[in-house]
């Protein structure tokens, strides 16, 4: 499995609420996309990023982490081969993402995902 890149995700109460902490006081100024229960804000001069969210849109559980990969399909596979629990299905989402959870033997849950 080829990953592009890793993001934590973070679970808070209130999106607008959070906002002045992670953009404004640790500089993730950059809102790349806000679906009103997940944003991912990134520093301007650094590319340094964090998504925060407050309950999954389309899934059962919040994920730890989205973990961006090239192939998705070989991603699942592999997933599969080794036994993971997949936690949420293979889904193309409206917002344009193609997903899936997959929990880590030390209970984690991971969203990986690739841009469709």
């Amino acid at each position: 499995m080829r990953v592009v890149s890793i993001i934590a995700d973070l679970a808070v109460p209130d999106l607008p609420q959070a906002k002045d902490f992670y953009a404004d006081y640790l500089g993730l100024r950059d809102e790349e996309f806000n679906l009103g229960w997940v944003a991912r804000y990134t520093s301007p001069e650094t590319g340094a990023h964090l998504q925060i969210l407050t309950e999954d849109a389309s899934a059962p559980v919040n994920p730890v982490v989205t973990v961006k990969v090239v192939d998705i399909d070989e991603a699942l596979a592999e997933a599969n081969r080794r036994g993971y629990e997949i936690v949420h299905p293979l889904t193309v989402e409206p917002w344009g993402v193609k997903r899936f959870f997959v929990r880590a033997p030390d209970g984690n849950v991971f969203n990986i995902a690739e841009d469709h």
